[in-house]
């Protein structure tokens, strides 16, 4: 086994942490208010992030998921609403657009995508169902070589900077999970129509879509059939995307507090000649350590997408460990952390979502439960791997 990053990943993390702590975070404060964040997606279009997830032939890089974790968990550490944008354009909608969309529609996106000129949105939470896949409502009728989209999405990213959005929705009304299909509809559709916008504690913008009987050619339904379990399947890379930036979060309240505690003083002495602040320490690394290792192990998982459940491990560890990480940070800042003149306050808003977007945590720990129950073998137990 190999523990060691290649020589080209310490060098695509050392260029994103070179420019996120120069320029990145020192203007994270002014995206607080919903601004999207368009000179860092420039800057990072210029460097190719953007075009992580998009294959060489559309213009893009193509590299693993294991690579695109770690450029997210390094801007995550300087900019959580920065690190969420990315996340739009190398996550499961663009991964869906390059694997099923006609080759038109990749010509025409993908490349947009890697220079920052097409934002892309996902849309799948309804008002009445966000986990419940199943009992969707939004539908596609279709009729012919046209179709129509009705329906209403809700808590969806990036809608007003969005070139195209790809929405998961019933198709010609079958019920259940079977009846789960994709479909792609472009900026100034007539009857695309944004309802209801929402600021959200960590910076983001999220809002409200509505598709009033939008007529769309059929070449724009992507996934027709079995489209619950391609879904899926894509959307266990999106778990360990969501991950790396609560990792990349817990990492910048960590280095922030290091910081802290060797500046600020109590009682004569630095504060991190505590004791108690030294434990502090060494319990976030700990954490932080643990949930890198379950995390990289899941994103090399990926074949193309990775391992279901060991993607759904590391997505709730590092969702809560975050979360944990972040609020000792404050701690540790005492008064100051709770003031928005220290990074920390930030970072601890942004872990805030962690648990809740891409698979809420008590989902995932039914999931990982059940394939427990299922698989365990009364006489060699699991093996030592832990694969299942």
């Amino acid at each position: 086994m190999d523990f060691n990053l290649t020589d080209e990943q310490r060098a695509i993390v050392q260029t994103i942490r070179d420019v996120t702590q120069a320029e990145f975070k020192p203007r994270a404060q002014r995206y607080m208010d919903g601004t999207f964040p368009w000179e860092n997606i420039h800057r990072l279009a210029e460097l190719g992030v953007l075009g992580m997830a998009v294959p060489e032939e559309y213009g893009g890089m193509g590299l693993p998921v294991l690579d695109t974790a770690l450029v997210l968990e390094e801007i995550a550490k300087g900019c959580y609403v920065t690190a969420m944008a990315v996340l739009g354009e190398v996550g499961t909608q663009t991964r869906i657009i390059a694997t099923y969309a006609p080759e038109h529609f990749k010509q025409r996106l993908l490349p947009a995508v890697c220079s920052g000129h097409a934002i892309l949105a996902i849309c799948m939470t309804e008002p009445h169902a966000g986990t419940d896949v199943a009992n969707y409502r939004t539908n596609v009728t279709i009729s012919g070589d046209r179709v129509v989209l009705r329906g209403v999405k809700t808590l969806i990213s990036r809608v007003d900077e969005a070139a195209a959005f790809v929405v998961f929705s019933r198709i010609d009304g079958r019920h259940g999970r079977e009846g789960i299909g994709c479909v792609l509809i472009e900026r100034g559709t007539p009857g695309l129509e944004v309802t209801a916008r929402y600021h959200t504690m960590g910076g983001e913008n999220l809002a409200e879509v509505q598709f009033n009987d939008c007529e769309l050619p059929l070449e724009n339904v992507v996934i027709r059939e079995d489209g619950f379990r391609k879904l899926l399947s894509a959307f266990n890379t999106q778990r360990c995307l969501n991950p790396s930036i609560s990792l990349g979060l817990a990492e910048g309240a960590f280095e922030e507090s290091v910081k802290y505690l060797r500046s600020r003083s109590a009682f004569g002495k630095p504060i991190g000649d505590f004791q108690g602040m030294r434990w502090k320490l060494a319990e976030m690394y700990r954490d932080i350590e643990v949930g890198r290792g379950m995390l990289y192990r899941a994103c090399a998982s990926a074949d193309p997408f990775p391992d279901p459940y060991m993607a759904a491990l590391a997505k709730m560890y590092c969702n809560e460990m975050s979360n944990r990480v972040t609020s000792e940070a404050i701690q540790i800042h005492g008064g100051y952390g709770f003031t928005d003149e220290y990074p920390v306050s930030r970072l601890y808003r942004g872990a805030r979502y962690g648990t809740l977007g891409g698979g809420t945590t008590e989902t995932l720990k039914d999931l990982v439960g059940k394939k427990i129950i299922a698989d365990f073998d009364d006489v060699h137990g699991f093996a030592a791997l832990g694969t299942f």
